[in-house]
């Protein structure tokens, strides 16, 4: 299997421009990169004057055309404004002559495409503005592997969308030092990646070879050159993924600073400091956009009436008044751990333990017995221990429970998805490697407790008669299941923490074997590992994650549920966005609000963020109509609203959501000021937003949705489906000269643009004990106008729009503003470009027309086939539909389908499933909803269903979708509208 990447993912275009524009106005000069000369025998350069050592990034833009572009990235995406950029500092000999290297921060969940995006970053810098010289640093050698495996499953890809672009990338390796060489004097794009280790040691001590990283010494294989000199040479582009596990102290600071940087991109989910943040995308956004799995929480100990909480008596005192000493389990910021509380009559250890649900029924010390020989502590429940006795805690009884219950879980994904092309994937965390796999006396492989016990449950669930057609059953189960654990020297597999070199081959198999792992033909299913995968590694089609380790491990929620997040993939290669089916189930050790609790807090600490808590920008986003007029609310405008909010005790004053918002009450209705009555419904949806339990549910809450025969069977429901489900093609009619006019109009009317200020600088590098210094020889900064050669406008034009060089020709020759080509060509054509596609996509919309493919239709059995499972937090019952629920994916939906199931004029009606969707040229339309209206006449209908009234008004990529769906449907001769409440149907 080859995995396929989609180009047009909005939000990772978005984290890819953010960057891209930091540096708009830098020529697109293919001749802007340098050679490095020397002219002096100081420090590093001793007796090598005028010595080239390579090819080197150069970067023309002075500090405040850096700021101002920052600001301009940071508005666009509504993020607080940098009034300074801050990076670090190599300082000069004299005052004037330091250099700053800025920090530039991205902020992406968790399985939205980090590495694709940064990779991709790379080419875009190349392509604008010939970048060629890229160091990505990483802090483990997880995230090493699984760098170097995204850069060779997304090459193909790249190639393709960048023309060839050809580029050469490998990993740093001491031993094979002359390939520092090759990075530096090379002139096409490269990409080295290295471990933080292998140049942070000693620096202090760079002059010591018996103490630095090879990287700082003398080598007769270089000249006698150091290798670092290399890459100084060549001022990368330093991109640092997860930044706060690499420069995270001041020796990997200055580390980094010893690469003399062009600038250094940060990439992570969770930054300890977002130094000029350009994007951000956190885990409320990702699970909104449907960019992750959510998250179902399956617990044990709810089904395991006879576990106990965890309690030890440690010991009984009577200095001031009767006391005892009890150790039990307490919330702590990474996670529940064993402590010793000194306790009373009359405490309750629900309080105690920061409300661990687990003491929640009768944990009250009812007697403390403090007589010699007789010691003991009772609780109200009636449980009593004496000295050094205990209860409860994580058991062998649970951890069977875990395994067994995650088995099922995995072959009722595999009863979901059969035949559908996608291959399912279980990960077990566990305690130790020896509970998994053990040796004999003769050194042989031997099975442990957990794959004893896999294969039992295993072998018992499998032989079930809801399980007798299920294609997995023709791999025998000890193909199912295996290990990636690290190898001691004598092959044995052991325990470790995941960051030495014995872990290496265990994340070079699962990271090799990524698309291997999910082949069907491929027999693993099951998955066991200690610390090979706390990081760095995950797969798409990992579905259920089983926690036998304790709870108190040092492995966060977050990173558990980490390795599971992504959306899955099926035997093609191609993602596969289906609500249904993307859940990811934590078979946990503890109580579903334990867990939640537990997320809700690392979510809170690592992101800043705060579930149930409402910013004043939320709504700044929210487009509307006033008065006829397209409007964006805006900054201004959010904090209005958010202030409504307030005013009418929706939300405290710190933005926290209050009882009296509650949209699944009875009659709710938001009271709020006229003006903002158009956004209501999208200003409910943002709120319940901010809910964590919309995204991290108790799996102990699914329903199956079950086909209504009476209905399904129905001649009304088989004449609804056939007035709909027709498939068509799409062709556009524009006219050129409109394309042309309007495209020239807009051109004219753009901001004024600048001449392009350039910084030149000429400067020596030094290196000594305290770091990298320069020595500037020359500073300059000019206006430039004509004084360098111009790009080819109309190749870079064509290739951005896919317009004929003709067209493009007259939009420039006819425009009034081709004299700030000169100025500016950079800014010029993406400015153009920009203008260009977006009248394209006005004309097309309006143009677009649609006609029946013949014999292509969507079957009513897809309904059969496709199962769907949902929780309660998701659905709601009704009587008219196919389904004796509806899934809905906001309060408009909820009500929507509420008000329609009571009105006597709907005879049926059909929340639209996510596979029936109409092709447009912005990429596929889900309709929401077919009804059967039925008074004086029948009607076929189909509605759309927006918070806004005037929706179809709108100019944002979703409303000019459900443009064209209403042309396709005007094709099917169906009526269809966009429609806020049922009351308009």
């Amino acid at each position: 299997m080859k995995l396929k990447f989609d180009p047009n993912q909005q939000f990772q275009l978005d984290a890819i421009s953010s960057v891209v524009d930091v540096f708009d106005g830098q020529p697109p000069n293919k001749s802007d990169f340098e050679v490095s000369f020397c002219e002096t025998d100081i420090g590093l350069f001793s007796g090598l004057s005028r010595t080239e050592l390579g090819v080197g990034n150069n970067l023309v833009l002075d500090e405040k055309k850096l700021l101002e572009n920052i600001n301009k990235v940071q508005e666009k995406f509504e993020l607080d404004i940098t009034d300074e950029v801050k990076g670090i500092t190599i300082n000069g000999k004299k005052e004037g002559e330091d250099k700053l290297i800025p920090y530039l921060t991205v902020e992406m969940e968790t399985g939205t495409g980090k590495t694709y995006v940064y990779l991709r970053t790379v080419f875009e810098l190349n392509q604008k503005y010939s970048f060629k010289k890229f160091i990505i640093v990483v802090p483990s050698i997880a995230i090493r592997e699984g760098v170097l495996k995204s850069i060779e499953i997304t090459s193909d890809h790249f190639k393709t969308l960048y023309n060839g672009t050809s580029f050469d990338y490998f990993v740093y390796d001491s031993k094979k030092i002359n390939s520092l060489r090759q990075f530096a004097t090379s002139n096409q794009i490269q990409i080295m990646v290295i471990n933080i280790d292998a140049f942070r040691k000693t620096l202090e001590d760079v002059d010591d070879d018996k103490k630095s990283n090879v990287i700082y010494r003398e080598n007769d294989k270089l000249s006698g050159r150091k290798p670092i000199e290399f890459v100084q040479a060549t001022q990368p582009i330093v991109i640092i993924d997860e930044p706060q596990s690499v420069d995270n102290t001041p020796k990997a600071k200055d580390a980094i600073k010893m690469l003399n940087p062009l600038c250094t991109l940060r990439y992570s989910a969770t930054h300890l400091q977002e130094f000029n943040l350009l994007y951000k995308l956190d885990p409320i956004k990702a699970f909104e956009l449907g960019l992750v799995k959510q998250v179902a929480v399956s617990s044990v100990l709810e089904e395991a009436s006879f576990i106990d909480a965890y309690v030890k008596l440690v010991s009984v005192d009577n200095k001031n008044g009767i006391s005892a000493k009890i150790e039990l389990e307490v919330d702590s910021p990474t996670g529940p751990k064993r402590k010793k509380i000194t306790v009373k009559a009359g405490d309750d250890m629900y309080t105690r333990s920061d409300e661990r649900k687990v003491y929640e029924n009768g944990f009250i010390v009812d007697e403390i017995n403090v007589e010699p020989g007789l010691e003991f502590v009772s609780f109200t429940n009636g449980k009593k221990l004496h000295l050094d006795e205990s209860i409860g805690g994580l058991s062998d009884e649970i951890r069977k429970i875990q395994i067994r219950n995650a088995i099922k879980e995995h072959l009722d994904k595999e009863l979901q998805l059969e035949g559908k092309g996608l291959k399912v994937l279980t990960l077990f965390f566990i305690d130790k490697v020896a509970r998994y796999r053990e040796y004999g006396e003769d050194g042989k492989r031997i099975k442990g407790e957990y794959a004893k016990w896999f294969d039992d449950e295993y072998n018992s669930l499998i032989s079930k008669e809801e399980y007798k057609n299920l294609s997995i059953k023709k791999h025998p189960v000890e193909k199912l299941h295996d290990g990636y654990f690290a190898i001691d020297n004598k092959g044995r597999v052991k325990d470790t923490k995941g960051e030495s070199q014995a872990d290496e081959d265990a994340y070079n198999k699962i990271m090799k074997d990524k698309e291997k792992l999910l082949s069907l033909e491929e027999p693993l299913r099951f998955i066991f590992s200690h610390s090979a995968l706390r990081e760095g590694w995950d797969n798409p089609n990992v579905f259920q994650i089983c926690t036998l380790n304790e709870t108190s491990s040092e492995l966060k929620k977050r990173q558990e549920i980490g390795r599971g997040l992504r959306i899955p993939v099926n035997q093609d290669g191609e993602r596969v966005f289906d609500n249904s089916i993307n859940k990811l189930v934590v078979i946990a050790n503890e109580h579903y609000e334990d867990f939640a609790k537990k997320l809700q807090t690392e979510y809170e600490e690592d992101y800043g963020i705060r579930f149930g808590r409402i910013p004043k920008n939320a709504f700044s986003k929210v487009h509307f109509i006033d008065e006829g007029v397209e409007k964006v609310v805006g900054k201004d405008g959010s904090e209005s609203v958010w202030s409504e909010l307030w005013v009418k005790e929706y939300i405290d004053e710190n933005g926290k959501i209050l009882d009296k918002f509650d949209p699944d009450m009875e009659g709710f209705k938001l009271e709020i000021d006229d003006k903002y009555d158009n956004v209501k419904e999208e200003i409910i949806n943002i709120v319940e937003s901010y809910r964590l339990q919309n995204h991290i549910v108790n799996h102990k809450q699914k329903k199956k949705l079950s086909i209504k025969r009476e209905i399904f069977d129905n001649t009304d429901f088989k004449k609804l489906w056939g007035k709909i489900n027709q498939k068509t093609r799409f062709s556009v009619e524009y006219s050129t000269d409109d394309l042309v006019k309007n495209c020239v109009e807009r051109v004219n009317r753009m901001e004024k643009i600048e001449p392009l200020k350039i910084v030149v600088r000429k400067a020596e590098i030094e290196v000594d004990k305290s770091g990298v210094h320069t020595k500037e020889k020359r500073h300059q900064v000019t206006l430039v106008e004509k004084t360098f050669s111009l790009p080819d406008i109309l190749t870079y034009l064509q290739r951005e729009t896919e317009l004929t060089r003709n067209t493009i020709f007259r939009i420039l020759s006819e425009c009034e503003r081709l004299d700030d080509f000169n100025k500016n060509p950079q800014m010029f054509m993406d400015n153009v470009v920009n203008i260009i596609n977006s009248e394209l996509r006005k004309l097309m919309i309006d143009g677009i027309k649609y006609e029946k493919i013949g014999g292509e239709e969507y079957e009513m059995r897809l309904f059969e086939e496709k199962e769907l499972v949902d929780y309660l937090t998701n659905i709601v019952e009704v009587k008219k539909s196919i389904y004796d629920s509806i899934v809905f994916d906001s309060q408009v939906e909820r009500r929507f389908a509420q008000e329609l199931d009571e009105r006597d004029d709907i005879k049926l009606f059909l929340k639209l499933p996510k596979w029936f969707t109409v092709t447009t040229p912005l990429g596929e339309y889900n309709p929401d909803w077919a009804i059967l209206k039925e008074n004086d006449e029948v009607l076929y209908l189909v509605r759309e269903t927006k918070g806004v009234k005037d929706y179809d008004m709108l100019r944002t990529t979703e409303a000019q979708k459900i443009k064209c769906g209403k042309a396709h449907f005007e094709e099917l001769g169906v009526d269809f509208k966009t429609a806020t409440t049922a009351r308009e149907i």
